[in-house]
């Protein structure tokens, strides 16, 4: 099950890369200020949704598990981009006068969740004003951001449950990228903290706190070439853009209260709580930007000169910052376990797998 769903995983990863690439790479055409905004207004909705998948389907049901008593489940999580996030206005990120659409009229712009129609040309002016180069902006790849989950679960003392999940260093090729994902979590029944080894009978509910943190890593490659025609602006220049890729660290944490009522085999559960998702993205390579125009005398007279920026796009913040609420039922077959969840937080979500355990 284990290997079937990962497969899946990576026949999916496979299908969005080349668009991702292709629209990653397109916004890394101007200076490394206006790169690292474009950018991150493409990219917020991915961001956001990989964080709202890391802080889902950690628990469906409140009672924890005997000592060493355990579970094994696949769950897959996929967040929601609302309306909001599929679009941006690239005259409200803070641009620099380098960076202005062609049309004025022409603004708005898909996200990596909008439309999958081409956003706006933007020109590029240097120093002088002058128009130097141009580029549009990409269209959506996705609007349903999804992501693996395989975790374990045993009890290791009194009311206490250890998760730990992850995904195994997954390289699909130089042309698509790599993922992988580690994280650990821990829950307690404070019910019986309170009312003792008799809470079963005096109260028909499980009541309990848990938290989880997983880090994620994410790779993916760029292609960012000199414009046609271009020069480098001196001898100076770095000319190698063989490893241009971008990587992505994205730190997730969420902590919930849960109550569930087990009814023979099924246990209805809800929810609420708090997640925070830390993104550290950059643009790893060297890259060519279209800057300015040789004056020099001579056959290249005229021509368009590009600057070599290395490592251009950096972002190091929190995407995801606030509460949450899940609703939920876990089926207790003999042996096997199924899951299923619905989330709300700032995207969306639901969650659904099987398992196993005793």
């Amino acid at each position: 099950m284990k290997k079937n769903h990962l497969l899946l995983f990576t026949l999916l990863l496979a299908v969005t890369s080349a668009k991702a690439q292709d629209s990653f790479s397109g916004l890394i055409k101007s200076s490394p200020g206006d790169a690292t905004k474009l950018f991150n207004a493409f990219a917020m909705p991915l961001f956001k949704g990989i964080g709202v998948d890391q802080n889902s389907g950690w628990a469906n049901t409140a009672k924890t598990k005997k000592l060493l008593r355990f579970d094994v489940r696949i769950t897959a999580s996929g967040s929601m981009v609302s309306t909001s996030d599929k679009t941006f206005d690239v005259t409200q990120i803070g641009l620099s006068n380098h960076v202005r659409p062609a049309d004025p009229n022409q603004t708005i712009t898909p996200t990596f969740a909008g439309a999958k129609t081409t956003g706006p040309l933007l020109n590029i002016y240097d120093d002088n004003g002058n128009k130097v180069s141009s580029f549009n902006m990409p269209k959506g790849v996705i609007s349903f951001i999804p992501a693996p989950q395989v975790q374990a679960t045993v009890g290791i003392f009194d009311n206490t449950d250890f998760t730990l999940r992850g995904i195994p260093y997954i390289n699909v090729g130089n042309n698509v990228g790599s993922i992988s994902m580690i994280g650990f979590g821990l829950k307690h029944d404070i019910m019986r903290d309170i009312i003792g080894k008799t809470a079963d009978k005096l109260v028909p509910f499980d009541l309990a706190l848990a938290i989880g943190y997983s880090h994620l890593n994410l790779s993916r490659p760029l292609t960012v070439n000199p414009d046609p025609g271009s020069i480098p602006e001196n001898n100076q220049q770095n000319t190698d853009f063989s490893n241009q890729h971008f990587e992505g660290h994205f730190n997730s944490f969420v902590g919930q209260l849960i109550v569930s009522k087990q009814i023979l085999f099924f246990t209805p559960f809800l929810a609420v709580g708090y997640n925070t998702t830390h993104a550290n993205v950059t643009s790893v390579g060297n890259y060519p930007v279209t800057t300015g125009t040789n004056l020099a005398p001579g056959p290249n007279f005229g021509d368009e000169t590009y600057t070599t920026f290395t490592n251009p796009v950096k972002i190091n913040e929190n995407v995801l910052n606030g509460a949450r609420a899940d609703i939920g039922f876990q089926l207790n077959l003999g042996f096997f376990r199924f899951y299923a969840s619905y989330s709300q937080a700032q995207y969306k979500s639901i969650n659904g797998g099987i398992g196993f355990g005793i």
